[in-house]
């Protein structure tokens, strides 16, 4: 917009082009400060079965987006086949991605705990193998500190109830390549709401 030299007079119609421009660019700079206030961080969890796993973190506020894959093998780009035989080393994954103004890393800490048993080693349920194994992978080291810290506190009260040690494993997930997986095992449960939904769990609450 061309303005007249500063000093002249501006007509009505003009001033309200002016003001119309001024709540335009307003509305552009908070609506992109908006989006950036969102403060996107990714975490990595092993519960078992990805189908379940998945549902309830995507379920929870603050949740942005979630995929399924594996993670933690030797072989790349392991197929769904491939994985289930053990050789490939990898778990099955669910990977979350999460406003932190929502949703704190301890928050999903806490349902990761108790959607599933993790005394139980490399089985939940009927799903038996090292690829369901109790995994967490930390993307820094922030995380890997509170990881290490909510796993001593749900210890604690599993021990007060006569249960057995974590068998948990927290690694970093530096230089650990996350494989998603076939299209179909995406949202598995939306698209088969009466799908498999295995999960084992200590039926001990994580302390508060």
């Amino acid at each position: 917009m061309h303005l007249p030299p500063e000093g002249s007079a501006l007509s009505p119609e003009l001033r309200g082009l002016v003001g119309l421009s001024a709540r335009l660019s307003a509305g552009a700079n908070n609506s992109a400060y908006c989006k950036n206030s969102r403060m996107r961080s990714t975490a990595y969890f092993a519960t078992g079965c990805f189908w379940g796993a998945e549902r309830r973190f995507w379920q929870m506020d603050g949740v942005l987006e979630t995929s399924v894959g594996y993670m933690g093998g030797v072989r790349p780009n392991p197929s769904y086949e491939q994985v289930c035989t053990g050789v490939t080393g990898h778990a099955e994954m669910v990977k979350v991605v999460f406003d932190e103004t929502v949703v704190s890393y301890q928050r999903l800490l806490e349902e990761f705990w108790t959607m599933h048993d993790p005394t139980s080693l490399n089985q939940q349920g009927g799903d038996i193998g090292t690829q369901y194994r109790s995994s967490i992978f930390t993307t820094n080291a922030q995380q890997m500190d509170t990881a290490l810290a909510s796993r001593s506190a749900y210890q604690a009260v599993l021990t007060s109830a006569g249960l057995d040690e974590i068998c948990t494993e927290i690694l970093s997930a530096d230089g650990i390549e996350y494989y998603e997986a076939e299209e179909y095992h995406q949202k598995y449960l939306q698209k088969n709401p009466n799908g498999y939904d295995c999960h084992s769990s200590t039926g001990v609450a994580y302390p508060v």
